[in-house]
């Protein structure tokens, strides 16, 4: 067990200020035992020669500053620099000189103001430390994205928010030299002035906003994904090397191959199946499955690693990736490319003639991918028309995959986890990032055939970090809660299904209900209605089962260049196979799971959110050419304020306000989530056919506005008009509820 230098401790206790007791010190370094003495007694060194000040139980280096710092402003010196100084300081002698070096964007700041500032130690300068702000402490000034437009007072900002209606106020000398029309990024500056509005200075300038390649950029932004990495963290990844063979089982000869989209940007998994040559489990099948070593490369506390765990997981748009690693990693050293030898971490599985897993292990190794293969032409080898490339393969690779499948689907159907069927629509651009089309992605068997090998794969991996008592993230979807399954069981009746009450739910139960509405007109209704009974999924260190797949243990593990959580579990089964290397989960890597856990399941709903917002704006621009066209749809949610429709042909889901309703009152009832109409009766609830006319279509907002011509084939009446033209006013809310209680007291005294 190696000590650390000198050196080692005083860096890694200038670099984490809140982790300095001998506790940390030793869970830093993994020193243990005996050992410990050692590490006490070069603390007590480093104390006796100054460089370190004991306190309580922690040990800070005095002559140093964390990187992190809360400061003072002090003012400007005699040659106009702005200097501050620390709040804390331990060393001896004067606190060192900070100059505070501010942008354009920063608040002023003024003698005594307190700061949090990121530092950066100087030399050969009369100060030791730059400091650049973070923020004022106190404060957390709101930023908006929108569009600038110029007015005689400076300018206003619109937000591109659809939720957000709120204008901001840009004084002339916050305009940071915006032009009319361009998306800017603003900040706060104070209260409401002129107006009402809340001022505003721009703080970034985006471009044009109408720019079809400024969609994925607008989500980007709103929703905080970070998309350029740091210095650092393309420092390390250029520096990186290929793993060399050394202590790795060589699996070269072994024939992976590749099977992603065609246009898949990385490639972080292989597989290969064989029939089993054991004679104990005749018709079994031997199933490989290697997954990109990231953990060689990407290592617990580098800048790699912190950069990755803020990001959580790479964000899908339609024009472009904002990855998690650097493209050096992502898709260079990690990516399995064909040909070329790749450190992996694989996972060799045995399944019997019925599917069920009989026996696993894992190895790390250097694999050699021997085809890049996509979806459809295996697919279209499959079904007896292979391409040059896949001709050769069929025998030795292709059909033995499929073969091993077929086993993997009887399992699936003995376990009957959740089998919803929501085709999932695709938005094609053109190079120059126009909307060419909306389509049907294609659901091959290839797509079925590797989701239930990486199912498989990380079953296994659970199950050996359990076994092995090693910390882990799992992957956890809780059953639905009862409020969910009430309204799901009520859909279900309308339509004219049945969803039993009273037992323990299963995911079979929920398959009958699919089943029994498949093929109908209300298959979609029931599908998209059964899709929102369920839970989110989400990461943590405790075990609850995955109800949606239908099984007791699940982790992520196939997926470690896009994914965090899988990093995590590479990490784990590093540490658990104690011959691997020393690169697994470190104590505080531990220690952090839970923060870990959340963090990350927050990072995947805020990419959810953007590339859905992403669509919805490129679906918007789509159809803005054809405002007053009609459209087939159905009613996909109800709401107080009006309808939301999913329209057929593009998926795109729009909304028709009340007012769009026609001539008649329509009563809200929020438990059957239903609008019934107050002269004709007429009712609109989930999963009707509609047909609607396009009124607006916003691609800065992505909002689409409707008119609702009819409902199941009825026509809606359309609102009456007076004599100046203008609509007839409704009765409102209020009086309409004074009528009816009016009407119930009538009643009441008749009976």
């Amino acid at each position: 067990m190696r000590i650390p230098t000198k050196e080692e401790i005083l860096e890694w206790i200038s670099e984490n200020p809140t982790l300095t007791s001998k506790r940390d010190i030793s869970k830093a370094f993994g020193i243990k035992g005996a050992a410990r003495i050692d590490l006490k007694r070069i603390l007590k060194e480093l104390e006796s020669e100054g460089h370190l000040e004991k306190r309580k139980k922690t040990y800070t280096d005095p002559d140093r500053l964390p990187p992190v710092s809360v400061l003072q402003i002090a003012g400007p010196n005699d040659d106009g620099d702005l200097m501050a100084r620390p709040l804390e300081w331990h060393g001896e002698g004067a606190a060192p000189a900070i100059l505070v070096i501010t942008k354009a964007s920063d608040p002023a700041l003024g003698g005594g103001d307190r700061i949090l500032g990121r530092l950066t130690a100087v030399k050969d300068e009369d100060y030791a430390y730059e400091a650049r702000l973070i923020r004022r402490i106190g404060t957390n000034p709101k930023r908006v994205l929108g569009v600038y437009r110029k007015t005689a007072e400076g300018g206003r900002i619109l937000p591109i928010d659809k939720g957000d209606g709120k204008e901001w106020m840009v004084l002339s000398d916050g305009t940071n030299g915006a032009r009319d029309g361009e998306l800017v990024e603003a900040q706060q500056t104070g209260p409401k002035g002129r107006m009402g509005l809340p001022r505003a200075k721009v703080v970034e300038r985006l471009g044009d906003p109408s720019a079809p390649k400024a969609v994925s950029l607008i989500a980007i932004h709103q929703h905080g994904i970070p998309d350029s990495f740091p210095n650092d963290v393309i420092a390390e990844a250029d520096a990186a090397k290929p793993a060399p063979l050394r202590q790795r089982d060589d699996l070269r000869d072994i024939p992976l191959v590749t099977i992603d989209p065609a246009d898949a940007r990385d490639h972080d998994d292989a597989c290969w199946a064989h029939a089993d040559d054991d004679p104990k489990n005749e018709g079994g099948h031997v199933i490989w499955v290697a997954i990109a070593d990231v953990a060689h490369y990407v290592t617990p506390g580098s800048a790699l690693d912190k950069e990755a765990r803020k990001r959580g997981n790479s964000s899908y748009f339609p024009d472009r990736v904002v990855p998690m690693l650097p493209d050096r990693l992502s898709g260079d050293l990690c990516s399995l490319h064909e040909g070329v030898p790749r450190a992996c971490i694989a996972v060799r599985m045995q399944i019997d003639a019925k599917g069920h897993k009989i026996g696993h292990h894992f190895v790390r190794g250097m694999m050699r991918s021997v085809a890049s293969l996509n979806y459809a032409e295996v697919q279209q080898a499959r079904d007896g028309a292979p391409n040059d490339l896949c001709a050769p393969l069929m025998e030795e690779i292709i059909n033995p995959l499929y073969d091993a499948y077929e086993a993997l689907k009887k399992a699936r159907a003995d376990r009957q986890p959740l089998d919803l069927d929501l085709p999932e629509r695709k938005v094609e651009l053109t190079p120059e990032g126009q909307v060419a089309s909306v389509m049907f992605r294609d659901r091959f068997d290839a797509h079925k055939l590797i989701e239930e090998f990486m199912i498989l794969a990380n079953v296994a991996a659970a199950e050996t970090l359990i076994a092995e008592k090693s910390p882990l993230l799992f992957r956890v979807h809780e059953e639905p809660n009862p409020e969910k399954l009430d309204a799901l069981r009520e859909t279900a009746q309308s339509a004219g299904f049945n969803l039993a009450k009273g037992q323990v739910l299963k995911t079979q139960h929920l398959n009958s209900l699919l089943n029994a509405a498949a093929g109908t007109e209300d298959a979609e209704l029931i599908n998209i209605s059964t899709l929102r009974s369920m839970t989110q999924a989400y990461y943590s260190p405790s075990n609850f089962g995955h109800f949606g797949l239908a099984l007791q243990s699940y982790a992520h593990f196939t997926s470690p260049i896009r994914r965090y959580a899988d990093l995590i579990v590479h990490r784990a089964l590093i540490t658990a196979h104690k011959d691997w290397g020393d690169d697994g989960l470190s104590p505080q890597g531990v220690e952090m799971l839970e923060k870990t856990a959340a963090h990350i399941s927050d990072t995947e709903r805020r990419s959810m959110l953007a590339e859905r917002d992403t669509n919805d704006r490129y679906l918007a621009a789509y159809l803005s050419e054809r405002i007053g066209n009609e459209f087939s749809g159905r009613v996909s949610g109800i709401a107080r304020f009006g309808v939301f429709i999913k329209l057929d042909e593009t998926g795109a889901d729009g909304l028709v306000p009340m007012r769009n309703l026609g001539r008649e009152y329509f009563k809200y009832d929020a438990e059957a989530n239903m609008l019934t109409g107050s002269e004709t009766g007429m009712t609109i609830g989930l999963g009707q056919r509609v047909t609607v006319r396009l009124t607006e279509a916003a691609p800065v907002t992505g909002g689409i506005a409707l008119e609702l011509l009819t409902i199941d084939d009825k026509s809606i009446a359309r609102s009456s008009q007076n004599r100046r033209g203008k609509p007839v006013r409704r009765k409102g809310a209020k009086a309409k509820r004074k009528a009816d209680k009016q009407k119930r007291k009538v009643s009441r005294r008749r009976n």
